[in-house]
């Protein structure tokens, strides 16, 4: 077997799992069309100066997808065909945001109309952004009920999801 060194340019051994995260993270919130989590993490990854590092893993990642989707003959022909249609403009994240409407659907539930609440969901192909407006609403909501409603909540939400807790991390910016 052939002894493998680090490059000086090259990302650490010990620091490749993290930065896997990291880019799969970004990846997903541009798969389901997250505009706001893809561009704050875009924004923490470049303000830390890993272009490079973010490259590098975008283009593992998607090497990985096309081994394991494509023939070896087939892959490099769905690679040349996927730069032949690159836009001229790649400076932003093209989405779909005009089908949902969180306050439209916000309304029609308050307002017990079940067929405008059918025909919104129906009408939005990529439900992220109504879940995500829904967020926000819920969000902005929170400081507004009375206290102690909230930790009602949560243990309610805990008892039916078998009071499981996941710890998530939360970034502190500077």
């Amino acid at each position: 077997m052939p002894a493998t060194r680090e490059l000086a340019d090259e990302l650490p051994l010990r620091e490749v799992e993290a930065a896997k995260a990291r880019a799969a993270a970004l990846l997903l919130a541009f798969r389901h069309g997250n505009q706001l989590s893809f561009d704050d993490q875009l924004d923490r990854l470049l303000a830390e100066n890993v272009e490079r590092e973010v490259a590098t893993l975008l283009v593992w990642i998607a090497a990985e997808a096309v081994r394991k989707a494509y023939a070896p003959e087939a892959a490099d022909r769905v690679l040349r065909g996927l730069a032949r249609r690159v836009p001229a403009d790649t400076s932003g994240v093209l989405l779909d945001e005009d089908a949902a409407d969180p306050a439209r659907l916000i309304e029609a539930v308050d307002a017990g109309d079940v067929p405008t609440v059918r025909a919104l969901i129906a009408a939005t192909p990529d439900t992220t952004y109504l879940v995500g407006g829904l967020l926000q609403a819920v969000a902005m909501m929170l400081p507004l009920l009375p206290e102690g409603e909230g930790a009602e909540i949560a243990a309610e939400l805990r008892r039916r999801h078998g009071g499981r807790r996941v710890h998530v991390p939360v970034a502190r910016h500077a």
